[in-house]
């Protein structure tokens, strides 16, 4: 993989262009956590209730905890490796994987590319099985109001993983990520509402319980209070699920430089503006996610799905959660467009790069009969973008089961991409001296994440397997 990555430089003058020759960068510290939180925010908050029955009232509030605080740090290392050498006039590393390379080089880059384009593409797996389960659940909240809480109201899943696609096939041309702040303002919004109606509902059935639910380990071995068995392994297993559903609810790191890449130049430097913008993101997200998490455990104890608006333990008001579940597609449509783009860039740029005289590649205006509207379309990224989201489309549609794929995404992208590689490249930035105790305190957090990202993926490739040998994708 090499240098090809950098954008043909254009000719522009004067304050149009930035140090590096591109066109100059607009964005700010809050347009930055916009992306963030579209980026975080949607699929994993979903199913973090869950995730807290599993570890209990002690337990579950906790690891989120700390998986907010060790997630903040470590962005905060990744966010120095913008810069190469000065942290203000130095080469820019426009994506993770140029800071790895000018960082750590060799054979890291190659994996740090393999890793990441791997988990985004994962990652747009599970946003389009939970957007899917989100747009069923309205019309399945309409039959629940209209048939009883006790009909069946099932339907296959694959025909709205498909409206999903086409609509994300459409968003997909959008050309980068300096270009979408308004998708990503209006995702944002979304996101708050649907998370405040969860909440909501959530307050007023533990009113309706006369109390709250739970207990302070979780869901207990044997016969639950909901009337399910759960066997010591299943605990086990989904205890561990639980660190991955959590992981994921917090996946930003592995686009926080292409984000970072999209502020404009700052004094004392972008890293500064990118710090501001992950402490404000983490610290909202960390509250909703506290509340979202805890209120739903309270509210259904044991018994609480792995997703907290389309699993019903809420039927009525139905126009309500309808509202909620259309605010949670619409946000995904901007959270896959976020955590898509360092995909369509890399191949995009090494087209341009290996073809630059090329027609295909090229990107020209065409005027739309009869409007007479002049838009920008490039072959390229037409074709490539279109077949992408197809790739996605079908394999969610081969393993639709939400919960479970959040979790191992979480738990495999969690540890090399969160952890590994920025501390790596921030010892190797600032030359810490073998030994140092800062040295041994990063050596020592990155062997910890290690461990439980390992015991996360096992716990969610347990629960994948359980889930295929009942699946047809075309049932419920």
């Amino acid at each position: 993989m090499s240098h090809a990555m950098d954008l043909p430089k254009q000719r522009l003058d004067g304050d149009d262009i930035d140090d590096d020759g591109r066109p100059r960068r607009t964005g700010t510290a809050w347009t930055a956590s916009a992306h963030i939180i579209t980026t975080v925010l949607g699929s994993g908050v979903l199913s973090l209730a869950w995730g807290v029955a599993q570890l209990g009232w002690v337990g579950g509030p906790a690891v989120m905890t700390l998986f907010a605080a060790v997630i903040y740090y470590t962005s905060t290392l990744l966010a120095d490796c913008y810069r190469s050498g000065d942290p203000v006039s130095g080469p820019r590393n426009r994506t993770y994987m140029a800071a790895v390379r000018s960082t750590l080089g060799g054979s890291k880059v190659k994996l740090c590319g393999a890793i990441q384009f791997a988990n985004l593409f994962g990652i747009g797996i599970g946003i389009t099985i939970a957007a899917a389960a989100s747009m069923r659940a309205i019309k399945r909240a309409g039959c629940f109001h209209e048939e009883g809480h006790k009909s069946e109201c099932g339907s296959p899943i694959a025909p709205y993983i498909a409206i999903y696609g086409i609509m994300e096939i459409a968003f997909s041309q959008i050309p980068g990520l300096d270009s979408m702040s308004w998708l990503s303002t209006l995702a944002t919004i979304m996101s708050f509402t649907y998370s405040s109606i969860g909440i909501g509902l959530g307050v007023a059935q533990i009113i309706a319980n006369g109390g709250i639910q739970g207990t302070i380990t979780g869901v207990a071995v044997g016969i639950s209070a909901a009337g399910t068995s759960v066997t010591s392994m299943q605990k086990l297993w989904r205890g561990l699920q639980a660190f991955g559903n959590m992981a994921f609810a917090y996946g930003f790191s592995i686009v926080l430089l292409e984000i970072q890449d999209t502020l404009k130049a700052a004094s004392p430097s972008e890293a500064k503006v990118m710090k501001k913008a992950t402490a404000v993101s983490v610290a909202a997200t960390t509250v909703i996610y506290l509340l979202c998490g805890c209120v739903g455990y309270a509210a259904f104890g044991d018994g609480v799905k792995d997703n907290l608006l389309t699993g019903f333990g809420f039927y009525e008001p139905f126009w309500l959660l309808d509202v909620a579940n259309a605010c949670v597609a619409v946000h995904l449509v901007g959270t896959y467009q976020v955590i898509t783009q360092p995909i369509f860039a890399y191949v995009e740029l090494r087209a341009a790069a290996a073809w630059p005289d090329s027609a295909f590649v090229a990107t020209k205006e065409v005027t739309l009969w009869p409007t007479r509207l002049r838009v920008a379309v490039c072959p390229l990224r037409l074709t490539w973008r279109t077949a992408y989201v197809c790739v996605t489309t079908a394999v969610s549609m081969s393993m639709p089961f939400f919960g479970s794929v959040v979790g191992l995404i979480g738990a495999i992208s969690f540890w090399p991409l969160t952890v590994y590689f920025p501390i790596e490249m921030y010892m190797a930035q600032h030359r810490l001296p073998r030994g140092s105790t800062k040295w041994l305190f990063l050596q020592a957090l990155s062997v910890v994440c290690l461990i439980v990202s390992v015991a996360a993926a096992a716990g969610s490739v347990a629960d994948v397997v359980a889930e295929f040998r009942h699946h047809n994708p075309f049932s419920r």
